[in-house]
């Protein structure tokens, strides 16, 4: 009997437990499924006899060595700061592990050791970072193959709500982790390459820098650019390629109204405020105002920062000129959004939500110029077995099957961006529904 380890059965965790039950009876395999809350846990197991759901401190590191100890394979569904510790505890015990976050620089420092324990540490294994490396990979290596030369590869990912439950004025809603969609981008620079010369957008200006996404039928987005595109030269074997530029989707209209939330300050993270229990939404907004008589501060807020009647509809209906109380007892400004947001985009009882991904190539091969968009949308279930859950999840089942059958010899710290993972993953997912969607027109 094989035995896995699930450390962590939140959001994104249901459809890769529902995955390795599905499968346990055939390999022999048995679940443990951690988590702080141990009624997650529980929720994600339902009543298999493969399966055990138990209560986890993952930062109790007594706890966490002992059931890292007993197991074949970690999974570890944690906040991506503790990755690195997991990480440390499976070499001690030469224990394999998988893990769906962007890895940390000094997770590279355990290669040695992990090679020499014969373990992999695989990173990088969900949607984004995950799906994007492998489908973005695939196509690279067959571009290559052909002889064609890439001028450009743009890239976008967005967790986004499905049409038919699109229902508020942000056309968002939360399916992942809140405290990173608060925090996205923040306290960072933007780094891309565009024709050849380093670009920088800084995060006050992140929202305002944005890429219009027409995918025609399957909706108009708009794409922001993620932190770092850089590292993605040589990750993606592209080191001379003039154009590289990875960016987050949203539906049109969403970044301008967020960017007004940015400018205020209230995703700042940097200082606690005490006392919210008893300050409202209004007097909250109105502290980060200037003094003015004008006592209405979304009268206030729109003339400081010359908003649109657009994005005030999306600010009146987030809240936050409310008379309501905030909620919590001391926190940031973030902190104090999070609770707003969770609140009010959180998932309805048939709400679906949707993952779109958007590749364009642009690339020369045999003397003429060529643009390839390859594009994916998956729609989730219901709230529980989300697109995000999916598509976060199956890369990550699926390598497990492959690691704990054997089929696969990796050791070391991987990525997902080599043939031998990357095609039978996206091969298997395509089953799923999860399948890329390619178009080629030549330019000239």
């Amino acid at each position: 009997m094989k035995k896995i380890l699930v450390i962590g059965a939140g959001r994104s965790s249901a459809n890769l437990i529902k995955y390795l039950l599905e499968q346990a009876p055939s390999y022999d395999w048995h679940l443990r499924v951690g988590d702080m809350d141990k009624s997650f846990a529980e929720q994600k197991i339902e009543s298999s006899p493969n399966a055990e759901a138990f209560q986890l401190n993952a930062s109790d590191a007594n706890q966490r060595r002992s059931e890292i100890a007993n197991a074949d394979l970690v999974i570890s569904m944690l906040p991506a700061s503790m990755h690195l510790e997991v990480a440390k505890d499976c070499i001690h015990f030469g224990k394999h592990v998988i893990t769906p976050s962007y890895i940390p620089d000094d997770m590279w420092a355990l290669d040695a050791e992990a090679k020499a324990k014969g373990i992999v540490i695989l990173n990088e294994m969900g949607v984004d970072p995950g799906i994007d490396h492998m489908s973005a990979m695939r196509i690279i290596h067959q571009l290559k193959a052909q002889g064609a030369s890439l001028r450009s590869f743009e890239s976008f990912t967005g967790g986004l709500i499905a049409p038919e439950s699109d229902n508020n004025p942000w056309n968002y809603k939360i399916t992942w982790n809140p405290r990173n969609v608060i925090l996205a981008g923040y306290g960072g620079t933007a780094r891309f390459k565009e024709n050849d010369t380093l670009k920088f957008i800084p995060y006050q200006r992140l929202f305002e820098r944005i890429t219009p996404v027409d995918l025609g039928s399957d909706g108009i987005f708009e794409g922001y650019a993620n932190r770092d595109s850089l590292k993605y030269l040589k990750l993606y074997e592209v080191e001379d390629i003039p154009t590289l530029y990875r960016g987050t989707l949203r539906k049109a209209g969403y970044c301008e109204a967020w960017n007004a939330l940015v400018q205020l300050g209230l995703t700042d993270d940097s200082f606690v405020i005490q006392g919210l229990n008893e300050t409202t939404w209004q007097e909250l907004t109105k502290s980060f105002l200037p003094s003015q008589k004008e006592s209405d501060p979304a009268s206030l807020m729109q003339a400081y920062l010359n908003l649109s009647e657009n994005t005030m509809e999306k600010l009146h209906w987030l809240g936050i000129f409310d008379s309501r109380p905030i909620g919590i007892t001391s926190g940031s400004p973030a902190q104090a959004l999070q609770s707003l947001v969770e609140h009010k985009w959180i998932l309805g009882t048939d709400d679906k939500d949707m993952i779109v991904m958007w590749h364009r190539f642009h690339y020369e091969l045999h003397g003429k110029n060529y643009e390839m968009q390859s594009t994916l949308i998956a729609v989730g279930d219901d709230p529980i077995h989300t697109a995000m859950s999916k598509t976060v999840g199956l890369p990550i089942a699926i390598a497990a099957k492959h690691i704990l059958t054997g089929s696969w010899n990796l050791k070391g710290v991987q990525l997902p961006t080599q043939p031998r993972i990357y095609e039978p993953v996206l091969e298997e997912l395509n089953q799923y529904g999860i399948q890329f969607k390619e178009t080629v027109k030549a330019l000239n």
